[in-house]
């Protein structure tokens, strides 16, 4: 299996991506890595082997750039270069840490849609309390949605739970103010008809409050909804853990108590670290494309590559265009 990666995005890039590449190729033996960047800044971390290729590119796309036309007018770039692979057939699935709305745009115009597909949703896992994580889709991808595209949503997210995830008959819920049928504005009411009728696991509406408690596998929305919760749930970890750490470290005695609790403190850290659950997944496109969050370490793209590589092992592509397919016969 060979993957392409961008070994320019992100802010701990390159160094980051390097190391994440070589932790994958060392623990999954059946996997190839190209790497796609500036040479003489990516060689350093790259030690000796067979199964890392690197592609040397001139090019980068910034944080700053505007996505479409960053895509269009660098040619060159790491990010585009690795899209490139992908349509050409020479990689199976392709990663970047890099501008979020440069790596949708190279998945639509390089990778390309999903026929039938009509709008590609962005997809992360988020951690639960139980461990096992959610996905949520759709955190950005399309700020606009129809219902039609909220049941795509649906589907998919469906398909990846039970695919690559391993979990038998997933719930999928639809995001919403309230639990009860008739909740929500207009998009919802009609989302929540559709998914009622479609061949999949739909448990109802589920309150945002509840996201951590995992009260679904897979939780779908439109984007602007999506982006906003996604945030707010990233924030809210982020000052906790901050405002917890501030606590436990005012005074000699709560230095002691940290001490005690640091082993109980660190299982929490991990059960709720995003990075142990890959990146955001591309879904609807003809092959895997994973954002992975921009202050990726190692860690976090090893788990994205592992994630990709589960993707492909499972032909998620190709199962949601059948299933598609599939869908679309019985509608007629």
């Amino acid at each position: 299996m060979k993957i392409a990666i961008d070994a320019m995005g992100g802010d701990h890039a390159p160094k980051e991506i390097v190391l994440g590449a070589v932790k994958a190729v060392q623990h999954f033996s059946d996997l190839e890595i190209t790497l796609f960047g500036k040479e003489e800044v990516v060689r350093p971390f790259l030690p000796e082997t067979d199964r890392i290729q690197l592609v040397h590119t001139e090019e980068v796309i910034e944080a700053t750039d505007e996505p479409v036309r960053a895509v269009r007018r660098k040619k060159q770039a790491s990010m585009v270069l690795m899209a490139e692979e992908v349509k050409q057939g020479r990689a199976h699935a392709c990663i970047s840490a890099g501008n979020t709305g440069a790596l949708m745009a190279a998945g639509l115009f390089i990778v390309g849609r999903i026929g039938g597909i009509e709008r590609p949703a962005l997809a992360p896992t988020l951690p639960t309390l139980d461990g096992k994580g959610f996905v949520f889709l759709d955190v950005g991808a399309n700020v606009d949605a129809r219902p039609e595209h909220l049941l795509q949503y649906a589907l998919m997210g469906s398909i990846y739970a039970e695919k690559a995830r391993g979990i038998a008959k997933p719930r999928v819920g639809l995001l919403n103010v309230g639990t009860e049928d008739q909740k929500g504005n207009d998009l919802a009411k009609r989302a929540f008809q559709l998914m009622q009728s479609a061949n999949i696991h739909f448990v109802g509406n589920v309150e945002a409050r509840d996201l951590l408690e995992g009260v679904a596998d897979v939780v779908v929305t439109d984007g602007f909804t999506g982006n906003v919760a996604l945030k707010t749930i990233e924030g809210t970890a982020i000052s906790m853990f901050t405002m917890l750490k501030e606590a436990l470290t005012s005074s000699f005695s709560s230095k002691l108590a940290a001490a005690v609790l640091k082993p109980k403190l660190l299982d929490i850290k991990k059960k709720m670290d995003y990075s142990e659950y890959g990146g955001a997944a591309l879904f609807g496109l003809n092959a895997p494309v994973i954002k992975a969050h921009g202050s990726s370490d190692a860690n976090a793209i090893f788990h994205a590559i592992r994630q990709a590589r589960e993707m492909v092992l499972h032909h998620l592509a190709e199962t949601i265009k059948s299933e598609l397919e599939r869908m679309q016969k019985e509608g007629n």
